[in-house]
């Protein structure tokens, strides 16, 4: 899997734009209180550079050398600083906890993907926000991003039931308009849920 990502963002283009996810952008931009960051797999680091330019303090990881590589390039094309580590989901640990997690197109298997969901609820802190888009099932039928196996598509009562735990502040399923790059483009059927840890 690494070196399919690896070869994947092994090019000058940046292959999911430069540009922020439009929801992630939304959280960022309506969200008052700056503080600590986490995005997982987060590829080349288009959203990890727009809230940092925002004020807040942003550690992202991915397992892939060549999307680290490119975030740095693109954090130091916006003139600004980012904590990015290598590490898979199931390696990555840290002592700090976090104001938001957001998790942008991240899919894993159905068995991986709830225990990812109740590690990464550990790194919140009490009234930390844990924010997510992802393709949903229905992405299926549409060959416009996203896993071609089913099992790694989201239905949003499995996600909520994961995230049981938190507080739902935002949920929503809905078909939009993607353009972000050459891998996610046209009509798709998403999840977009914002969550937030009570204690």
């Amino acid at each position: 899997m690494q070196e399919f990502w690896d070869e994947r963002f092994d090019t000058e283009e940046y292959v999911y734009g430069k540009h922020p996810n439009r929801f992630f952008k939304w959280f960022i931009d309506n969200t008052l209180q700056k503080g600590s960051i986490l995005l997982p797999a987060d590829g080349e680091g288009r959203n990890s550079v727009y809230a940092a330019l925002k004020g807040w303090d942003v550690t992202a990881f991915d397992f892939s050398e060549e999307a680290k590589s490119k975030a740095l390039d693109l954090a130091k094309e916006y003139n600004t600083k980012l904590h990015y580590k290598i590490s898979s989901i199931e390696d990555f640990h840290t002592d700090e906890k976090f104001d938001a997690i957001a998790l942008v197109y991240l899919h894993l298997p159905s068995t991986a993907r709830r225990e990812m969901h109740h590690k990464l609820i550990n790194f919140l802190k009490p009234g930390g926000y844990f924010v997510m888009e992802a393709f949903s099932k229905k992405q299926i039928e549409y060959n416009t991003g996203g896993p071609r196996n089913i099992d790694m598509l989201y239905d949003g009562q499995e996600i909520m039931e994961d995230l049981n735990v938190l507080e739902l502040v935002h949920y929503k399923e809905k078909l939009k308009e993607v353009n972000e790059g050459h891998f996610h483009s046209g009509k798709a059927e998403v999840i977009q849920l914002i969550s937030r840890k009570l204690n």
